[in-house]
Order: C-alpha cells, then structure tokens, then sequence
C-alpha cells in the first residue's frame, strides 16, 4: 500500500470504531480480518495512525476548535496529526489528499486552511488546559483527581501513551527462569516485573500468540496490576474458590496456578460469549479444577448451591476501565456520568451476590480497573454500611503472605497506578467475613 492508501484505510478505521460501541481493538480486528489483502506491515501502520489518533484526541479536537471551528471529525483529526507530529505542510498534505487511486479525496478548502493554520504548530500548547492535555473528558477530572492527588497531570501523561506487554507466568507448567528461557528462544526478551512475583514485562512491542511459550500455556497476557489482584486473593489448594465475573477468564486462570489445580475453582459470568472465549484457554493452560458456568441473574440457582461455602470470592467487577485507558485509548470519551451510574448500580448488586456465597472466616475480594473513587472506595463504604458481617482486612496484610517485596500502600486497600507503579490503575479490597450474619 501507497502512504496515501494507509492513510484512507486509518480515516476508514477511525469513523468504524466511531460508529461502533464496541472497544476498538475489536472493531479493528474485524476491520483487518475483512481486509486480508493488507500485508502485515501494512496493518501495522494503518493501526499505529488510527491509535495515535484515538490517543490525541483531546489535543486535535483543541487545535482543530482553535482554526477551524466546527469541523471536528476522524478525517479532520488525521490531518491534524500528520501536520502537527508528521511536521507536514500544505504541499506534502496535499500530495496525499489527491484523490488518485486509494489516497483520500482531495482536500477542501477549509482543510487547506486548517492544514495551513496548523503548520509549525506544536501538539502540547501552554494555553490547553489540563484536561485536554491529559486526554480526558473534562466532567471526570475532579474525580481522577481525588484519586490521584498531586501527581494528576504526570498519571495523565502516562495514563495517554501505550502500554507496556506483560506476562503472566503460569506455574502449572513453568518458573519464572523457564519462561524467560522459552521467551528467549524465540527471540523475545523478557524481565520480571517488579511487583508481582509471576510477571515478565517484554521489551517492546512483539508478537507474542504466534510463539510456542505461549501456545503451550507457560505464559498468558495479563497486566501485572490484574497479577496482583490474583495473587492478592490468596486462593490456596484444596478451597472453594468462586471468580464472580470472571470475563474470558484470565483471573481464573491465574487462581487455578495458586491453587495448584486442587480444590474447587468456579468461574461464573452473565457473559456466555465472553465466558465460552476461556475454554481454549483453560486447555492450554492445563488447568484441571475450573468449573465454568454462565449465570442466568444474579439470583442463578449456582449461587444458591454455593451460598455460604466459600473460602474465596472474586469480584472483578465490570466497571470504566478508566485504569486501563493506555489500552483502550476510545473508551475514556465512550463514558458518561449515566454510565458511571449504572456501573456503581451493578457493582454493588455483583458485591451483594458475592457476599452471600461467602463461608464465615472466608474472603470477599472486590477489584476493578478504575481510577475513579466512585468505583472503588465509595462502592467498599456503600458495602460494609449493607454488610456488618464483613470487616476490611488490610491489605498489607495479605501481601506480606503471599507477595514478594513491600507492599506499595499503607492504605487498608490498594490502589495502583500507571505513573507510580507501572501497572493499569487498579484497586483492590480484601472484605472478610466475621460472621454468619
């Protein structure tokens, strides 16, 4: 493909995964999958534009409202960032824009002038206000901020560039030494990560699903932040172990190695699409004591079955993902205050169906990949004030049993963050039950 022709099919890109409320790393999947006779490079390029795009956003709307009021659009965006990071002029612009071929159609006259009133122009600009240099919707920044204090514009910063590819060591097959060995036979360079005792951070961008470390289950892709809330469950051999929202099932997996394929390992969802994903997984992975089943309600008679026998349960709750916005850049300007609303609703009914399940002197976990109180703590508050049976248990505690290293918090709960400890932002509450009431 021409640099014209990559350019159209990032445009194309960009208005599909606007037109789709799906994230866009799906959207783009299918996108690509539609679209075989792109070679990988090609691919590549075609990704890197658009997602350079979705993670300027806030800044490329900014210019784009300063000269051209009113014309804010994926196309309009494109332009922005090929003259403001690509430090292209009007005539290089224009000899892309052309129309020939695959290129994009020729530009109008108002883009010429955008074009032209962007040129020289720096992306970051002194008068930009925190929000738009942080690529976020304005409306949630009081709300990053009381999470993230003092540190909110460099957390912001780091929050907008891209992830870092972590692994998950999967100890029913593998240490740690093995999988770097295996790693490195494949050419793949891998340190470990300096929090969870499970995890490898590789160098760079690489494929990794293609590999035979991989495809024979020695390691899984898992930020090291979703290693820790594993490992902070402290799911043991021979217990009963419920993963509430278990997803496509990577918590699951990683339960299923501290446990040491022993016990009774649930993984419960409302997602039959998204449940039925894990099944290869948990085959490559070799566990042997997952039982997979999709609720029917929160009021599914499993839970009935399962009700107060339950040494460990898991609630990674669906949430923002504000904490994982490195990896899905589209997502931080999807959410809206209903939205958040609606997610505060449902956790507390996943915490309340969870706790239920719960044996006396047994552990309620409760986990999500947000940055914002109203997902975290205030959902902890809003529990223990329904639930006297429960007491928080200090997660200091727990790590020093069953992590490596000082933990990083002396809160009684953990809140990770991307700039602090290199992980997705992540928060975690340890919630023990006292008692049969």
């Amino acid at each position: 493909m021409t640099p014209g022709a990559r350019i159209a099919a990032a445009i194309d890109l960009l208005e599909t995964v606007t037109a789709d409320p799906r994230p866009a790393d799906r959207v783009a999947n299918g996108f690509f999958r539609a679209r075989r006779y792109m070679g990988s490079k090609d691919r590549r390029a075609v990704a890197e534009l658009a997602y350079q795009v979705l993670r300027r956003r806030a800044r490329l709307d900014w210019w784009i409202g300063r000269a051209a009021p009113g014309t804010e659009s994926d196309r309009a965006r494109v332009l922005a960032l090929l003259t403001l990071t690509g430090k292209r002029d009007i005539s290089s612009v224009a000899g892309l824009f052309d129309g020939a071929g695959y290129h994009p159609k020729a530009l109008s006259k108002v883009e010429k002038d955008l074009v032209k009133a962007l040129t020289g122009q720096p992306l970051d600009h002194p008068e930009q206000p925190l929000w738009v240099r942080g690529e976020v919707p304005e409306w949630l920044l009081p709300a990053l901020g009381e999470t993230l204090g003092d540190n909110l514009a460099a957390e912001l910063e780091v929050l907008a560039d891209e992830a870092p590819v972590d692994l998950r060591v999967n100890r029913l097959k593998a240490d740690r030494d093995q999988a770097v060995a295996a790693l490195a036979a494949e050419g793949l360079s891998a340190a470990p990560t300096p929090l969870s005792p499970i995890g490898l951070r590789l160098a760079g961008r690489r494929a990794v699903t293609a590999g035979r470390a991989y495809r024979d289950g020695l390691v899984e892709i898992q930020d090291e932040g979703s290693q820790i809330a594993a490992l902070l469950t402290d799911a043991r051999p021979a217990m009963t172990v419920v993963d509430l929202c278990a997803g496509a099932g990577g918590k699951t997996l990683a339960l299923a190695a501290t446990m040491d394929n022993s016990g009774r390992l649930f993984a419960l969802d409302l997602d039959a699409a998204r449940l039925g994903r894990s099944g290869l997984r948990i085959a490559r992975a070799g566990a042997k004591n997952i039982v997979l089943h999709v609720l029917l309600s929160t009021e599914d008679p499993v839970l009935s079955d399962l009700a107060g026998t339950c040494d460990r349960v898991l609630v990674d709750a669906p949430c923002s993902g504000s904490g994982a916005w490195r990896r899905n850049p589209d997502a931080r300007w999807r959410l809206d205050p209903q939205a958040l609303t609606q997610f505060a609703e449902h956790q507390d009914e996943v915490l309340d169906a969870g706790a239920v399940l719960v044996a006396p002197g047994g552990r309620l976990i409760y986990a999500t990949c947000s940055l914002i109180p109203e997902e975290n703590q205030r959902r902890v508050d809003s529990f223990l004030a329904r639930h006297d049976g429960f007491a928080p248990l200090p997660v200091g505690q727990v790590w020093a049993e069953t992590l490596d290293g000082p933990c990083p918090t002396e809160d009684a709960t953990l809140q990770l963050t991307p700039a602090r400890h290199g992980t997705d932002g992540f928060f975690l509450a340890i919630l023990e039950r006292h008692s049969a009431a």
